[in-house]
């Protein structure tokens, strides 16, 4: 009788405390966050006045009517002191963003281009540009845990990224491709691709897409990956 009673408190022990499974246990292993992973994400719009959440990949500047006479550019990415001086420094085609506790300027060209003030932080490319009338260069900025990817696409034009903090793997049919904070990566035009974010930390970078302006900027692909970022 004495055994039975000892039985059933532990049991009601145990469901008082809601022991959890052990896979649930390690979903919470610091670095992970213990969230529910973001997939199929997409960089979006966010429209003025709207509060931008907390993880994702958001569309932060834009120029249209681009034309190169190369076949292929440079991003040159500098910072400075505040936004008053990018804006003095930017030319007609360049983009100035505050992101990250920091004022960015987005210059496109070839790969040396006179420097006008700022910090210099990175030259991503080339970027071999597709055939085109003209071209639109939309700059996004991306926050992303880990275990978090994107969707798989594609895009009319090259993608360029810069990653400011934690790691990303980008794979395509020819791989996996990764880069981790201070990094720069590319990929041409209209390769299938899916980013996932890799290590333990949160990973914040810039991307650029240079893409054909009578089309979007990204496209539903079909392509099955084959989880080579997670080998």
């Amino acid at each position: 009788m004495a055994r039975s009673a000892f039985i059933v408190a532990l049991v009601l022990f145990l469901v008082d405390f809601q022991i959890a499974p052990i896979g649930h246990l390690r979903a919470q292993v610091p670095g992970t966050g213990g969230h529910e992973h973001l997939t199929e994400v997409a960089c979006v719009d966010v429209p003025p006045g709207e509060k931008r959440p907390e993880f994702g990949c958001f569309n932060i500047g834009i120029v249209t009517g681009l034309h190169f006479s190369q076949a292929s550019v440079y991003w040159h990415l500098r910072a400075f002191p505040s936004r008053k001086a990018a804006e003095t420094a930017k030319s007609a085609t360049g983009i100035v963003v505050e992101e990250d506790g920091r004022v960015w300027l987005s210059e496109f060209g070839p790969r040396t281009i006179a420097p006008r003030g700022g910090e210099a932080i990175a030259i991503v490319g080339p970027l071999q540009l597709p055939a085109a009338k003209s071209f639109a260069a939309v700059l996004s900025y991306a926050v992303m845990r880990p275990g978090d990817n994107s969707r798989v696409h594609t895009h009319p034009g090259p993608e360029g990224w810069y990653v400011l903090a934690g790691e990303q793997c980008l794979e395509t049919p020819a791989g996996a491709n990764r880069a981790r904070a201070g990094g720069t990566m590319t990929v041409e035009s209209n390769i299938p691709m899916e980013l996932n974010v890799t290590g333990t930390t949160l990973r914040r970078a810039f991307a650029l897409v240079i893409h054909d302006s009578t089309q979007e900027r990204g496209i539903l692909s079909d392509w099955k990956p084959s989880g080579a970022c997670r080998q």
